[in-house]
């Protein structure tokens, strides 16, 4: 049994976990038949429509940008239909749990930037607008990197979406 989290394709649908415990639960997560997409630099694995492409499912933007972020070779992919994200398989074969620090990213508020910096330059740049969801700053980053690839590009978490209360 492993926890996952759930992208869904609508860029509306808030992301949500999933317990992914047998073939049937990725296939219901996906609407289908999965094919794993790794991502390595990231330790997850995620599973999409096998079949999302030819039965032209909706495109999933926040889960191909995040593939494309961080694996550069993917740039002209696109993933489409709701996408299961967990840890990459162990020796078994078996999946793993997602890391937890990219569970805390995408499910828990926070702000994070984009620097960017010339190839071979020592200073990093901050981009001038700060975001509050993660998959949306990699949306961006990735934008940003594909646009200008001499760019070099990251994403730091510069701190937590407060929450509104009715205390004084």
């Amino acid at each position: 049994m492993v926890q996952g989290i759930i992208i869904p394709a609508d860029n509306t649908a808030p992301l949500k976990t999933a317990t992914l415990d047998s073939l049937q639960d990725y296939q219901q997560a996906v609407g289908g038949w999965t094919e794993a997409v790794d991502i390595p630099d990231l330790g997850v694995t995620m599973y999409v429509n096998e079949e999302g492409l030819i039965r032209d499912l909706p495109f999933n933007r926040r889960a191909t940008f995040l593939w494309r972020f961080h694996v550069p070779q993917a740039r002209d992919a696109r993933l489409v239909g709701d996408v299961a994200v967990v840890g990459l398989t162990n020796d078994e074969g078996e999946n793993t749990e997602l890391p937890s620090e990219l569970a805390r990213r995408l499910l828990e508020p926070g702000v994070y930037r984009v620097r960017t910096r010339e190839r071979g330059e020592n200073r990093w740049h901050e981009e001038p607008i700060d975001r509050d969801d993660y998959l949306e700053t990699v949306v961006w980053a990735t934008l940003l990197r594909e646009m200008s690839p001499a760019l070099e590009v990251r994403i730091e978490r510069v701190g937590r979406v407060e929450s509104e209360s009715n205390h004084p």
